[in-house]
C-alpha cells in the first residue's frame, strides 16, 4: 500500500490533442492510506539483572577484554534506504510561474503536485517533484512505487519550472517531468503534458529520436542506438510494463519518430 496524503483532490476531463497511436485500455485501482511516519526500529534487548551481588573487592578490576570478546558490529537500520512515500496536493500559483499560465488547457485546481520518493543513477535514494492532472494522481503515484521497488535509476525528478518552463533545458538535464503548458512537438496542438497527462522520464537516456535517426540533444548520443544501460527504457520491460498497467502508452512503439521518454495517459 502506497503511503499517501491527498488534498482535496478533484476530477477533470480534458481531450487529448495530439496525433500517435491509439489509446490503451487497461486500467488499475489504487489504495491508498493516510500517510504514516517511516522510520527504523531498532530491538534493544534489556539489560541483564544479575542474580547476585557482586563480590569483587575495591581494589580488583576487570580484565582487560581481548579481541575475541569484542561485539560483532552490525548495519545500523537506519541505514536501509527509506519505503516508498507519495504526497499529493494542490498546486499553487508561486509553484508553477513558468510552465502555467491563465490560457492553458487545465486550470491550476485541475493540477496536483507529487511528491515523492525515487531512486536515483547514484543508488541512493532521492525525494523529487512532478505536477501532474489530479485526476491520473493516484496512478501516477503507484507506477512510481513500482519503479522504486524495482530500483529502476532516474537521474532526477522536478518541475520544470526549475528550467523556467523550458521543456528543451529540463530535457538536457536529464529531468524527470510531466505538466508543462507547451505545444507537441512539430505540432500547433497542445501537448499531452499541457493537461499533466503525460510524462517524460529520463529524457537524456531516452531521447526523442526523429525518422532519420536524428535527435536534438547531444549530450543523448550514446543511447540513440538503446543501449543496456541503467536508466534505459526497452520494448515490454519492467518500466513500459509499469505504465501499461494503469492504460498509459510509450512512445517508444511509435511507428514514425520514437519519443523514449514519453508515457501517457491517451498513448499519443
Amino acid at each position: 500500500m502506497i503511503a499517501m496524503t491527498i488534498v482535496g483532490v478533484t476530477a477533470c476531463t480534458a481531450t487529448a490533442c495530439a496525433a500517435g497511436d491509439a489509446e490503451p485500455t487497461a486500467r488499475t485501482s489504487v489504495t491508498t492510506a493516510s500517510p504514516a511516519a517511516v522510520s527504523s526500529v531498532v530491538t534493544v534487548p534489556p539489560d541483564q539483572t544479575p542474580t547476585s551481588s557482586p563480590t569483587s573487592s575495591p581494589t580488583s578490576s576487570p580484565p582487560p577484554a581481548t579481541p575475541d570478546e569484542t561485539p560483532d558490529e552490525t548495519p545500523s537500520a537506519a541505514a536501509e534506504p527509506p519505503e516508498f512515500s507519495a504526497k499529493i496536493t494542490k498546486v499553487a500559483r508561486d509553484e508553477v510561474p513558468h510552465s502555467w499560465r491563465p490560457s492553458c488547457p487545465v486550470s491550476l485546481n485541475e493540477l496536483r503536485k507529487i511528491t515523492m520518493t525515487y531512486w536515483g543513477l547514484d543508488d541512493r535514494a532521492h525525494t523529487g517533484e512532478m505536477v501532474v492532472n489530479a485526476a491520473v494522481a493516484e496512478e501516477v503515484a503507484s507506477v512510481f512505487r513500482k519503479l522504486y521497488d524495482q530500483r529502476y535509476p532516474i537521474r532526477r525528478m522536478e518541475l520544470v519550472d526549475a528550467y523556467k518552463g523550458s521543456d528543451y533545458d529540463s530535457i538536457d538535464a536529464g529531468n524527470t517531468s510531466a505538466f508543462n503548458c507547451r505545444s507537441a512537438t512539430g505540432s500547433g496542438n497542445w501537448s499531452e503534458h499541457a493537461y499533466g497527462r503525460a510524462i517524460d522520464l529520463n529524457p537524456l537516456e531516452n531521447p526523442f529520436v526523429y525518422a532519420d535517426g536524428s535527435h536534438a540533444h547531444s549530450n543523448a548520443d550514446e543511447y540513440v542506438d538503446r543501449p543496456k544501460k541503467p536508466g534505459v527504457i526497452h520494448a515490454d520491460d519492467k518500466v513500459v510494463r509499469a505504465f501499461e498497467e494503469i492504460g498509459w502508452g510509450w512512445g517508444g512503439y511509435w511507428s514514425s519518430y520514437k519519443d523514449y521518454q514519453h508515457f501517457s495517459k491517451s498513448g499519443h
